[in-house]
């Protein structure tokens, strides 16, 4: 029981603390690109291009963190090149744009967007479903009892207008929310997660213990 609260605890938080973290990745790596692929000609947009692939690799370093305990397995970051010691100005600005990841972090920017919308609704659904339905005898006859009401959607499906018909059908929806609850959550975060593997990381071996101080310096350059 303990692991089953821990798993669905942990996948409802990737989810919901994901869709925020998307927004403004979507938000700020698309206005960047869009901005310095506009202005390229006229030198600007350089600059602008690099910053828009800074950010989204430090986006792509919280998803990174994040992966491990949704998968269940360690991944590794991939490896960004870094700009020689005795690199001027200019190429310590364009370092970002150098590492073949940079593309994959600005696409997952993007294309994680839409998903992340469709997992946030899915497990904010089923989880108002859940606890609205299993505490429903609590105030189901309240709503029953007020003077416009008419059945609701039993009375609809032809099941009876009557106040129990009403409460029960409520609750009944509720547990079949509560007992897919599991599953459909992990599904929604294994969809967003193994996305964000196949862009962002790399796998990881035990033979290189590497990977753990990877991990943990991708948490701290953020």
């Amino acid at each position: 029981m303990t692991t089953l609260r821990h798993r669905i605890a942990t996948d409802t938080r990737y989810v919901l603390l994901g869709f925020p973290t998307a927004v403004m990745s979507f938000v700020l790596v698309l206005i960047g690109v869009a901005a310095g692929a506009g202005s390229a000609v006229a030198f600007i947009g350089l600059p602008i291009l690099a910053a828009a692939a800074a950010m989204a690799r430090n986006f792509a370093d919280v998803e990174r963190v994040l992966l491990p305990d949704v998968l269940g397995r360690r991944v590794a970051r991939p490896r960004y090149r870094q700009a020689p010691s005795e690199a001027g100005w200019f190429r310590r600005t364009m370092n970002p744009l150098t590492s073949g990841q940079a593309v994959l972090d600005m696409l997952h920017a993007v294309v994680a967007f839409p998903l992340a919308i469709a997992t946030f609704a899915v497990t904010v659904v089923w989880w108002v479903g859940a606890i609205a339905g299993l505490t429903f005898p609590l105030y189901g006859w309240i709503i029953a009892g007020l003077p416009e009401f008419h059945g609701g959607l039993p009375e609809l499906l032809g099941l009876g207008s009557d106040s129990t018909t009403f409460v029960v059908f409520n609750t009944v929806v509720g547990l079949l929310f509560a007992l897919t609850l599991v599953p459909v959550v992990r599904g929604a975060a294994l969809i967003k997660a193994n996305l964000a593997q196949a862009l962002l990381t790399r796998p990881a071996y035990d033979e290189h213990p590497a990977t753990v101080r990877a991990h943990r310096l991708a948490a701290a350059e953020f």
